[in-house]
């Protein structure tokens, strides 16, 4: 293992204190530091040393695509890293979104190439790349967000209540059930720009109590003109607690809120927005990608799989992520998972070996290893996230000495 160092993103969105105060340094800090990267994406690579200077973990996985990532990763996912580990710090909600599947990633990309070309940050691209992007999300702190679309009769109810006569064919969709829930955003995201923030100022204004019409207030003073904020209605609000999770699969349409999170995706940019956003919605793409269904539980419990070591299953193979705590008077963990591994210090210290050279990291800190390593070995007092490839995720107690 070895130091890995994080490209922090400075999105208006961020906290001026939660990845700073995770690092240890000075609170609150210069801007809004919104995401911490530790991955080889191309657009914010971490970096490691060599010889004193700092290298992205991009160009070493071109160099060595065998030492890194091993020739079954190569073979299943190029010369590409394909999970990007995230610490995500919420002040302020971020837009509504989905990702296309797998498929339509890589349909779509090739259409627009085709097309027009597009890069990642032109305005009129949908997919900047041909890759899907789930995603999973860990609590670190109280976590409040908005993921998967609820019973379409309890948000039928919600916007019934604000008492506005022009939501009645969007509330008639959704006494329909499900079947309605496409109509019911189709009709949402089509408001009028000329009444739209006359809608929203309705709603706001409405003489309504309660979970949703707090919600709704409190979008509406962000996003004044922005029918984003009835269509969060339709979603479940989640508040996790630390340690809780959320699921994000394809077609499934989230947005964060609040607080802060260790998030796991697959390594893509392809984001269809749905509104609470200044940036382009494409209502069209967007339909066509969502998924229409209710979701039952948005929230993932976290699966013991040795003494001191959790995970969350997710079902791709892009990704998957491990807990482990450590105490100085227990034994140390043996955590028989593939390369390349991606290793992050929540709190404590630990020290993180895997037969290519021993890290001890502290709070925020990150090590990476190679594939083909031996069997990593965690010690110390503290607790780590450990991301590696899919597949680990669902491994039985048979693979884990201790519970054998």
């Amino acid at each position: 293992m070895e130091l890995l160092y994080g490209s922090i993103r400075d999105y208006a969105w961020g906290s001026r204190s939660a990845i700073a105060e995770l690092q240890g340094r000075p609170v609150p800090s210069a801007g809004p530091e919104a995401e911490l990267w530790l991955g080889a994406h191309p657009d914010s690579p971490a970096t490691v040393d060599r010889g004193g200077e700092r290298v992205s973990l991009t160009d070493l996985l071109v160099a060595e695509p065998d030492h890194w990532l091993g020739d079954q990763q190569v073979a299943r996912f190029g010369t590409r890293l394909p999970f990007l580990v995230k610490v995500l710090a919420a002040d302020a909600p971020l837009s509504l979104q989905a990702h296309p599947d797998a498929e339509q990633a890589r349909a779509g990309y090739a259409a627009e190439q085709a097309r027009t070309g597009c890069a990642a940050g032109q305005r009129r691209c949908n997919y900047v790349d041909p890759y899907h992007k789930p995603e999973l999300l860990v609590a670190l702190t109280p976590f409040d967000a908005l993921c998967g679309f609820r019973d379409p009769e309890v948000s039928a109810t919600a916007l019934a209540g604000f008492g506005v006569p022009e939501l009645s064919p969007v509330v008639a969709a959704l006494r329909a059930g499900p079947a309605g829930l496409r109509e019911a955003v189709r009709a949402l995201l089509n408001w009028p720009d000329a009444d739209r923030a006359g809608l929203v100022d309705a709603v706001r204004g409405a003489d309504a109590a309660g979970p949703d019409a707090e919600l709704a207030r409190e979008l509406a003073a962000r996003y004044p003109a922005d029918p984003g904020v009835l269509v969060a209605l339709l979603l479940h609000h989640v508040r996790l607690t630390p340690g809780e999770a959320i699921w994000m699969p394809a077609g499934n349409l989230h947005a964060y809120l609040c607080g802060t999170g260790v998030e796991i995706m697959a390594a893509s940019d392809n984001v269809l927005r749905g509104g609470l956003t200044p940036k382009r919605v494409d209502v069209d793409e967007l339909l066509r990608v969502l998924r229409f269904e209710v979701l039952d539980d948005p929230v993932v419990v976290a699966r013991p799989v040795a003494p001191g070591v959790v995970c969350w299953p997710v079902p791709v193979d892009d990704f998957a992520l491990h807990r482990v705590t450590v105490e100085a008077a227990g034994p140390e963990v043996r955590l028989p998972l593939p390369g390349p591994r991606v290793v992050l210090c929540h709190h404590g210290k630990v020290a993180v070996d895997d037969g290519t050279g021993a890290v001890t990291l502290g709070p925020g800190q990150a090590a990476v290893g190679p594939a083909g390593a031996e069997t990593l070995v965690v010690a110390g007092t503290g607790v780590a996230f450990v991301a590696t490839c899919g597949g680990a995720a669902t491994r039985g107690k048979s693979d884990f000495p201790e519970l054998a």
